[in-house]
């Protein structure tokens, strides 16, 4: 008898990007361009394109709620990833519908504002995401805007990341990716802080000159998830979605699409 194979399932709860660049849209790319099986529980459907974010709606609750529900009874994730929660509520109703179903295994993006600088996060969902989510959450994976709003600090060079990133874990079981695309110079270094074994490990690469960085967020914490769904260990599985976005930024340097900024190139494997 044949044996049964099964997917190596992740599940998205993020917002729905109607360019396609972001969000939900970026998330299956990802996760399926790193061979992994993406479900989805979308938390707010947004108005965007490659220049701005015109207008946010949200899911209602018990909508979101019976989403993550109903994918978890039946379809189950080796890999949660969590992308934009605009409000309270909605990171008090994904914090608590994670928790009655037992999920350890998040990557959690605190995803406040869009490439095109359009807040998408309440003042009031900062405190409540700080205080419910990060402590639940495997790994973050903030960049340098957010990790200041979080962390109460300013960053103005990469030598700052390593102990920004180890402030930014609390001394608790969580870790941090912190990324250094927000900075200026040429070669950056994405830090690695695992707070399992109590290590740092940079991630350098080369600075890719193009417009086409939409996305870049929610691609690589989707593949960061993906690679820990595949049963990698957290440093390798860093190593492995550093390798993909660093790639998928260089693939889709050349191309356009619409008049902002563009996206990158998820399926250029």
């Amino acid at each position: 008898m044949t044996q049964t194979k099964q997917y190596d399932t992740v599940l998205s709860i993020a917002g729905s990007d109607s360019g396609g660049g972001a969000g939900i849209q970026a998330d299956i790319k990802a996760i399926s361009a790193m061979g992994c099986y993406a479900a989805t529980a979308i938390t707010a459907v947004t108005v965007q394109n490659t220049l701005c974010v015109e207008a946010v709606h949200p899911i209602p609750l018990d909508i979101l709620r019976g989403q993550i529900d109903c994918v978890l009874s039946d379809i189950g994730a080796k890999a949660v990833k969590i992308g934009m929660l605009h409000s309270a509520e909605v990171v008090e109703v994904v914090a608590d519908a994670l928790r009655r179903h037992n999920v350890t295994n998040i990557v959690l993006d605190p995803v406040m504002v869009s490439t095109s600088g359009h807040r998408l996060i309440e003042e009031s969902a900062i405190a409540t995401l700080r205080e419910r989510l990060l402590p639940m959450a495997r790994v973050i994976t903030p960049n340098i805007p957010e990790a200041e709003i979080l962390a109460g600090v300013t960053i103005t060079s990469n030598d700052q990341l390593p102990e920004v990133a180890r402030k930014l874990s609390g001394g608790s079981r969580t870790s941090v990716l912190l990324k250094a695309g927000h900075l200026t110079e040429n070669r950056l270094v994405d830090y690695l802080y695992n707070a399992e074994d109590d290590t740092v490990t940079p991630l350098p690469s080369e600075r890719i000159e193009t417009r086409n960085t939409h996305g870049t967020g929610c691609t690589l914490s989707s593949a960061l998830a993906a690679a820990l769904a595949r049963g990698e260990g957290l440093t390798q599985a860093a190593r492995s979605a550093k390798d993909y976005i660093d790639g998928a930024i260089r693939a889709g340097a050349d191309y356009q699409i619409g008049r902002g900024h563009g996206p990158v190139n998820h399926f250029y494997k």
